[in-house]
């Protein structure tokens, strides 16, 4: 028989154990820490940088396809993958599809792919690229004068930018990712808690 101070003990841990299990099941950001996510980068994912801590990001405005102005602040309250992309890119080009197929299954009130468009970027290649590949759930966002793009420090394309819910950059990928692949759904789904 174990004496009364070890069972006592190992009780405690018991009760600390079930606690903090039942805690990361109903709090994503504490599930969603920076070494759970960087330990999950597989795949196409081990190009993607997972920030110790996150980081501010700009309030530039950018454009739909009707000239209407939006910002980021849009999409706070949910985990955002930000796609800096362009028409004449051809590795933008190929992981589209990915992005779109991740937001018909995946977007909604906790996650969105946010794709925008930079630089030239005429309207019409835009509409046509998205008919041609069938993107059918991405909105049509733009940022023709590529502001938003240089005050977040995107010199190449694709880049993609994980945002928190509260708008912050947490997590950056640059090139292309395949982001519908299993290593990549296991890695958002850790991302959302899930």
């Amino acid at each position: 028989m174990f004496p009364l101070i070890l069972r006592r003990a190992v009780a405690r841990l018991a009760v600390v154990f079930v606690y903090t299990a039942a805690m990361l099941a109903a709090n994503p950001a504490v599930a969603a820490d920076p070494a759970t996510l960087a330990a999950l980068r597989e795949g196409d994912m081990r190009k993607l940088v997972v920030h110790d801590t996150p980081r501010p990001v700009p309030e530039a405005v950018f454009l739909d396809a009707d000239d209407g102005a939006h910002a980021l602040e849009a999409w706070r309250g949910r985990h955002v993958l930000l796609n800096f992309w362009a028409t004449w890119c051809p590795p933008c080009r190929h992981e589209m599809p990915g992005l779109d197929r991740i937001e018909a299954e995946m977007g909604g009130a906790e996650f969105a792919v946010v794709p925008v468009a930079t630089g030239r970027n005429p309207l019409p290649a835009i509409r046509r690229f998205y008919d041609e590949a069938g993107l059918a759930h991405l909105p049509v966002l733009r940022d023709p004068d590529q502001s938003l793009a240089r005050q977040m420090g995107v010199f190449g394309l694709p880049v993609t930018v994980v945002l928190d819910p509260e708008g912050r950059e947490i997590a950056r990928l640059t090139g292309d990712a395949e982001w519908d692949s299993p290593e990549a759904r296991r890695w958002l789904q850790a991302l959302l808690g899930e």
